[in-house]
Formats: C-alpha cells, sequence, structure tokens
C-alpha cells in the first residue's frame, strides 16, 4: 500500500472526532448543486466518500435516493446512524474505483472533501460511465485560508510547527488568502475530457475553535494523525498553550468552501 493509500484510511482511526469537530458545508452551496443540475425530486445521486453524512444529510432531508461509498468502516458507521431516518439512502462500505455501479444510473455524482484520494484516471472515467447523459458531477472542498482575523494565530502557531515538526512547517509554510487560493480541479475535470464547461463556485465562512476543540479538529487530519504518538502529543500541548495564553483560549478560523460544477457530455 503506497503512502496515499495509507493516510487515506488513516481518518476511520478518529471517526467519533472527524464527526464531532470537522466543519460541514454551508447551506447555499446545496442549493447551488440543486440548481445547477437541475435534479428532479426522484433524483438518483451517487456519493463519494461520504465520511460521517456531513454532506449527505442535506439532500437526505429533500428526499432523493442517494448510494453512498466510503472506504472506512468506522466512518460509514457513525453515517449509518445518521442516515437512519432516511430509508432512500444506502451506505456501502467499499472502495469506489472497484467497487460494481450500474452505468447511466445517477443524476448527480457528489464527493465533498474526499476525491482528492481517488486516482484521477480511474474517477473521472467512472464517474462518467455511471451518470446518466448530461447527469452532474458536483466536487466541492473545504480549504483553511487566512485573513485579518486569523492572521495572527497562524503566524504563531507556525513557529510552533517549526520548533516541533520542521518538516511539516516546510511543506506547510503557511495559509493563503482566499483570493489567491488556486482551482487546479477544474483542469483537471477539463482534461479528463467526459464533461463539459466547469463553473467554480466559493463560499466563505467562519468557525469558532476552543482550544480543546481545534486539538480535536487536528486530530482528524491525516498528516497529523500520521506524526509519531509522542511528536503529536508535544505538538498539540503546544498548540493548546498557545491558544489558551495567547488568544484567550479561542481561535476563529476561516473556511472557503470551492464547488466544482461540470455536466457530464450526453451519450
Amino acid at each position: 500500500m503506497n503512502e496515499k493509500k495509507d493516510l487515506r484510511t488513516i481518518f476511520n482511526l478518529a471517526a467519533t472526532l472527524y464527526e464531532k469537530e470537522r466543519p460541514g458545508y454551508p447551506d447555499a452551496l446545496f442549493e447551488d448543486i440543486i440548481a445547477f443540475s437541475k435534479i428532479s425530486d426522484d433524483g438518483n445521486i451517487l456519493e463519494i466518500g461520504c465520511g460521517t453524512a456531513q454532506a449527505t444529510l442535506p439532500f437526505a432531508r429533500r428526499g432523493y435516493s442517494i448510494q453512498c461509498i466510503e472506504l472506512g468502516a468506522n466512518l460509514a458507521s457513525i453515517a449509518k446512524q445518521n442516515l437512519s431516518r432516511y430509508p432512500k439512502v444506502q451506505v456501502i462500505v467499499d472502495n469506489f474505483e472497484e467497487y460494481p455501479l450500474e452505468e447511466k444510473n445517477f443524476d448527480l455524482v457528489i464527493s465533498a472533501t474526499a476525491f482528492h484520494w481517488i486516482d484521477p484516471v480511474v474517477g473521472y472515467q467512472k464517474t462518467a460511465k455511471v451518470l446518466k447523459p448530461d447527469g452532474t458531477l458536483a466536487l466541492f472542498w473545504n480549504k483553511h485560508v487566512q485573513t485579518h482575523v486569523s492572521a495572527d494565530f497562524f503566524q504563531s502557531v507556525q513557529n510552533v510547527y517549526v520548533d516541533v515538526v520542521p518538516e511539516m512547517a516546510k511543506r506547510f509554510p503557511g495559509l493563503i488568502h482566499p483570493d489567491s487560493i488556486p482551482t487546479p480541479v477544474k483542469a483537471e475535470i477539463d482534461q479528463s475530457g467526459f464533461f463539459g464547461e466547469v463553473t467554480v463556485l466559493k463560499y466563505s465562512w467562519e468557525t469558532e475553535y476552543s482550544a480543546k476543540a481545534y486539538i480535536e479538529l487536528l486530530n482528524t487530519y491525516s498528516d497529523h494523525l500520521a506524526l509519531e504518538k509522542e511528536i503529536r502529543a508535544k505538538l498539540f500541548k503546544g498548540i493548546e498553550n498557545l491558544i489558551e495564553t495567547r488568544f484567550n483560549g479561542s481561535i476563529v478560523k476561516e473556511h472557503l468552501t470551492i464547488l466544482y460544477l461540470a455536466h457530464q457530455i450526453g451519450s
């Protein structure tokens, strides 16, 4: 198993914290997906990597039939609990690349902060095959960005990373302003040749975290979970102390959600 696949499965170890602390997605995003796709009330949705169902529930509440594929059994277990009131939603524990799916069966395919784990050569081709002609692909991610609200904290916390995990600090030199964030997935979709013009939408919002909650959030990130236990504990202690002593026990984190929408080229 390669490093990417190792990191891909590590979220499953922190399923409960993932459910508790990972931010969801803005309501406007789901309305925009529905409007763009023109999905009917009895439409059929496939979700790739549903996690604990944070992005599934807004569609489930609207009555759509949804088939979810989630690699992590612990994450899927929580998703099933969260979706237990919705009989038209099915959660399957499996690998999207290998799981057999009926072709031309879905009106809409969604993936929330998960599609980057899929081999793009396989992912776009298989997605196009399972979509109905002119069906819609909707991929979206929460990106961590820096504005004037959080600049002081993220500049300060970088020093903790430099002291404890200098190699990680080199790979992630800091957050960027939302106006400067790239949108590489648009080029990926274009280059796949399976979809029409790509629409990119962005949503800015904020979440406040206590020191404890922020550490729990970090405990859901694959690169942090992959650290040796002692190193991770030292890093988290330093970050928690920073928030408690310099930022009055809480910080505000800005999120930029980027949504990519495209219609499958009908066949």
